[in-house]
């Protein structure tokens, strides 16, 4: 393999395994907020249990995405410095505001809900809001990684000068339309995937209810109907947004646009939209197709007329603006990525409708049918396959560009690295991300077979407690 395919592939395999835990965590912590405002509104002890038992998951999910994401930073020094350089002067005011305060606002607050569960001090709507300004902290961290990725997208506020791009203009980067279509699919992604994951899980809980308690059951049983109502809330806004962007980028990135519906040739009008199909990349032809007449012209235009342009077409207009090259991406990948994604997409929005009417307190059957709760629980993994794919479609599709339209892949690689150095850092990444999704999987798995039975159930991740450490009565 060249220097450049072993970059991208570690590039891809950092943050694909980075990308499992950000949506996990930001999902879960909305969920965790919900479950705790329930308890202060209620005065239910039942949801301070609740609170307390997925908040362990969530803790677990926050401290391997530190990790990672910290495994990723590096990924811009070690084999992308000449990338580095050239969007080092617009990538540094973001990434630094994402560092020192949203990142040190959500962990900051994360420590003190943390700590001061049992705090007299500390109020029962004071130690709420403690995680309501987590979740805040972690959406305003999710807004400046995302503000430098639409830099990537759709370049604005800058000049070249001496070969790099220089910010000029730092309110168009954090008002980049890019940026609204990409933080909007993220978060409500994330969003879906916190309500999923709780609602799967407590499903596969429910699989034995012989092995639980009563008062685990009820918890269970509200964790799936507070997760579905999540989830529901999240797959209506992901399609939505998704469905905005996508007609976005039949004007701004067009090649990508075709490569995942995968049209070589210019549709016609009307377009008809391709189910499946399958290209032969080397001919750039398309081998056979499925298609449904008028459907792409109702996707793209919201009627029933309307031509797409094909990848020949977009193809002329890159060589034409950008000078000749390859800007054909990997069109099977992304035709079957897009596919693939919606299909979760649609999924998970059956699933929150179907689940909240089968578990309504007038006939709640999801709870005495165990195939209705395998097909709930096995759910829990569509989120981060629909995340994944996602993510695929959003940068491999941008190819042959790191930016778009201003600096390539094979222009961005670090000089000094070479085939060996690559391959013996993606075998250490390759172990090291094994280890540590093993290690998450297993202590989540720890942590739903200890259960949420006992009131007043204490936060313990890695051995620490909730009793405040600065206490006198601590010792």
């Amino acid at each position: 393999m060249t220097i450049e395919a072993l970059a991208r592939f570690q590039f891809a395999m950092t943050t694909i395994f980075h990308f499992f835990f950000v949506p996990f965590t930001i999902g879960t912590t909305l969920v965790v907020a919900i479950m705790e405002t329930c308890y202060v509104v209620t005065k239910k002890e039942e949801y301070k249990v609740m609170t307390k038992f997925w908040g362990n998951i969530m803790l677990l999910s926050f401290a391997v995405g530190v990790v990672t994401g910290i495994i990723q930073e590096f990924q811009f020094g070690m084999n992308w410095s000449d990338y580095s350089r050239f969007v080092g002067d617009i990538f540094g005011a973001p990434l630094a505001v994402e560092a020192l305060l949203a990142f040190f606002m959500e962990s900051t607050f994360l420590g003190l809900w943390m700590f001061t569960w049992d705090n007299k001090k500390i109020g029962k709507k004071l130690h709420n809001s403690f995680i309501w300004l987590v979740v805040f902290g972690s959406l305003m961290s999710a807004m400046w990684i995302l503000t430098a990725n639409s830099f990537m997208q759709h370049p604005v506020g800058y000049v070249i000068k001496n070969g790099r791009a220089q910010m000029t203009d730092f309110l168009a980067l954090i008002t980049n339309f890019q940026f609204f279509y990409e933080f909007g699919h993220v978060i409500t992604g994330a969003i879906t995937m916190g309500g999923i994951v709780v609602a799967g899980m407590a499903a596969f809980k429910l699989l034995k209810p012989e092995s639980l308690t009563e008062t685990a059951k009820s918890i269970y049983k509200k964790s799936i109907r507070i997760g579905l109502i999540v989830s529901l809330f999240g797959s209506l806004s992901v399609i939505g947004i998704g469905d905005l962007q996508m007609k976005a980028l039949l004007h701004e990135q067009p090649m990508k646009f075709a490569a995942m519906e995968g049209d070589y040739e210019d549709s016609g009008d009307p377009a008809a939209w391709t189910v499946v199909a399958w290209a032969n990349e080397a001919k750039k032809e398309q081998v056979f197709g499925i298609k449904i007449p008028y459907m792409l012209s109702i996707l793209s235009y919201d009627k029933p007329s309307g031509s797409v342009d094909g990848m020949e077409t977009a193809n002329k207009a890159l060589v034409k603006k950008y000078g000749k090259d390859n800007y054909y991406p990997m069109v099977n990948l992304l035709f079957y990525s897009f596919r693939l994604m919606a299909a979760f997409g649609v999924l998970m929005f059956g699933v929150s409708v179907l689940g909240l009417f089968f578990s309504r307190k007038k006939n709640p059957i999801l709870f005495k049918q165990k195939w209705m709760l395998w097909i709930l629980g096995l759910t829990t993994f569509a989120p981060f396959l629909a995340n994944t794919f996602g993510w695929v479609i959003t940068e491999q599709g941008r190819y042959p560009w790191t930016v778009y339209g201003l600096f390539k892949i094979k222009d961005s690689v670090s000089p000094n690295v070479s085939v060996a150095s690559l391959f013996v850092s993606n075998t250490v990444y390759f172990l090291l991300f094994s280890g540590l999704g093993l290690m998450m999987v297993s202590l989540v798995i720890r942590e739903l077979k200890k259960g949420p039975d006992g009131a007043g159930r204490e936060l313990k991740l890695f051995g620490y407690s909730s009793v405040d450490p600065f206490d006198k009565e601590a010792y």
